[in-house]
């Protein structure tokens, strides 16, 4: 690289900017216990990126973060990106292993941790060979839990920090940020994503979709670890220079609701299940809470059409729908203001390229199933160590997404499922998701799931899990006006043979149900 050649360097454009056009005083992040302006974002970061330095952790070392939503996480996030250290962000509610195999696939030297999270990953932080540096936050207000030897108290670490100067000089193509994507299907994978993603996601579905202003308040509900949080909540609010406002506790209604209350926001950026589990909340009222909320998102599994319109009509805002992928960083799919229809992901966010092609990547006509590709600015370089997928899911400009879709005949997409949950009923191929939507388009139904199951012929043939609303109960009248539902809503062969009434529907901490979970549960066998 020349050394005259422009810094790209992410944090220049996410945060230095905003001082030198005069919104340093502006705030940038709320936490429940403290707040912070972009003056004192851009002090910190740099001051946790000195830090780094002068521990020792060089440019292209991985630092991983198992943080929860408060300051510190925007802080060591632009810090270790300003430092040219790696931050890989992971789902703090994984299992054990899957955080020993991330921190010795990764080979991580350093590592930011919540002390709550210390209770789950104690054992296996105190084991990783690689780490050289742990820092422990305490912003989420935990209780007290035994740090691993040699640990440091992250605010410590932070204070004693001398500043670094500038950003160090990076090129628009370097790697910034590893995210890891789900291991539903094999070992998790870690993405790689270059400086020049974060603007490009900005540039395309923050300003062009979500119109997103300098006077926004935006509160994410979805996680930063997750990619779509991490756009939510990071990335678009820097662009403009708006407010983040965070909650380190699980998202469950009552929680949201208090923030909703508390704060304001004008953007509420959620997934299908929690939207479904607000509908049913007793105090939800128009604005959800806040009196300001002009905009809801929604991504991470498909909203079913009668979750967006019942949201729509009692709160008084919209649900844009899209889908997004840690692959591809953010939405690069989704319905939009002034072309908006519930029930589909919408149409492709400006800037990006989607076809639809069949089992031999032949581009199939408007009607017909197949898998999503997308073309893209914010594409990951491909995955870490894993060269083999990476050449199978990204090829050339294309990226396979792996979910299946229909384009309908007004040009909007409509999502079928993933490519692994979609199955055969009398040789025509069968969406979870459309039986689903059915399924929990009726009053008596919050949550629905659809797998396939043999039955005694060893044929496949729907079996529905469902949640019900508080007070609904399971009686032969409404099993037969669930099954009747399916069969006059989207096909008489579709409607569930089974249909097991639980308590909850297993899910990933971003909120997708783990149809996988129920296929093992049930097993591959012939039903009795």
């Amino acid at each position: 690289m020349h050394t005259d050649a422009p810094n790209g360097n992410a944090v220049i454009w996410l945060l230095d900017r905003h001082l030198a056009d005069g919104r340093g005083a502006h705030p940038a992040f709320i936490d429940p216990h403290r707040s912070l302006t972009y003056q004192g974002l851009a002090d910190a970061s740099a001051r946790f990126a000195g830090a780094l330095t002068q521990a020792g952790i060089g440019r292209e070392r991985r630092m991983m973060m198992i943080l929860h939503d408060t300051i510190d996480f925007p802080t060591a996030f632009l810090g270790a990106i300003r430092a040219g250290v790696t931050p890989v962000p992971i789902n703090t509610l994984l299992a054990a292993e899957q955080v020993a195999y991330m921190l010795e696939d990764s080979r991580a030297e350093a590592l930011c941790i919540s002390r709550a999270c210390l209770a789950s990953f104690g054992k296996v932080v105190a084991a990783a060979q690689h780490l050289r540096l742990i820092l422990v936050s305490e912003a989420d207000g935990t209780p007290a839990q035994d740090p691993p030897k040699g640990a440091l108290d992250f605010a410590s670490f932070l204070a004693n920090g001398q500043p670094a100067p500038t950003p160090v000089q990076a090129s628009p193509d370097d790697v910034a940020f590893w995210l890891y994507s789900s291991g539903s299907t094999g070992a998790p994978k870690g993405v790689k994503h270059v400086h020049s993603a974060l603007q490009a996601t900005a540039e395309t579905y923050a300003a062009q979709v979500l119109g997103i202003r300098s006077d926004d308040v935006i509160f994410s509900a979805a996680k930063m670890f997750f990619a779509y949080g991490l756009g939510n909540a990071i990335t678009f609010p820097l662009s403009v220079g708006a407010t983040t406002v965070l909650l380190p506790d699980r998202p469950t209604p009552d929680s949201v609701m208090a923030i909703m209350r508390a704060q304001n926001p004008t953007i509420f950026c959620g997934v299908p299940t929690l939207y479904a589990a607000l509908l049913s909340h007793a105090a939800l009222d128009h604005g959800a809470g806040s009196n300001r909320l002009r905009v809801c998102i929604s991504a991470g599994e498909a909203l079913p059409e009668q979750v967006g319109k019942r949201w729509s009509q009692k709160v008084g805002a919209e649900i844009l729908d899209g889908i997004g992928s840690t692959e591809m960083l953010h939405i690069f799919l989704s319905n939009q203001p002034n072309k908006l229809k519930y029930g589909t992901s919408g149409v492709a966010v400006p800037g990006y390229d989607l076809h639809i092609v069949d089992e031999h990547d032949h581009e199939v006509h408007p009607g017909e199933i197949g898998e999503l590709l997308v073309r893209g600015p914010s594409a990951a370089e491909g995955y870490w160590n894993q060269r083999a997928r990476s050449r199978r899911t990204f090829q050339g400009e294309w990226t396979r997404t792996g979910d299946k879709y229909v384009q309908i005949a007004d040009g909007f997409y409509q999502y079928q499922g993933r490519a692994d949950d979609m199955f055969k009923v009398s040789g025509i191929w069968v969406s979870p998701f459309e039986v689903e939507a059915a399924l929990i388009a009726h009053p008596a139904v919050q949550e629905a799931a659809v797998i396939g199951r043999e039955d005694a012929e060893g044929l496949l043939k729907p079996m529905a899990f469902i949640v019900l609303k508080p007070d609904e109960h399971m009686d032969d009248a409404l099993l037969a006006a669930l099954k009747a539902q399916v069969k006059d809503n989207v096909g008489a062969w579709k409607y569930p043979r089974w249909l097991q009434v639980v308590d909850e529907l297993p899910k990933t901490a971003t909120g997708k149900i783990q149809r996988f979970k129920l296929r093992e549960q049930v097993g591959h066998g012939a039903a009795e």
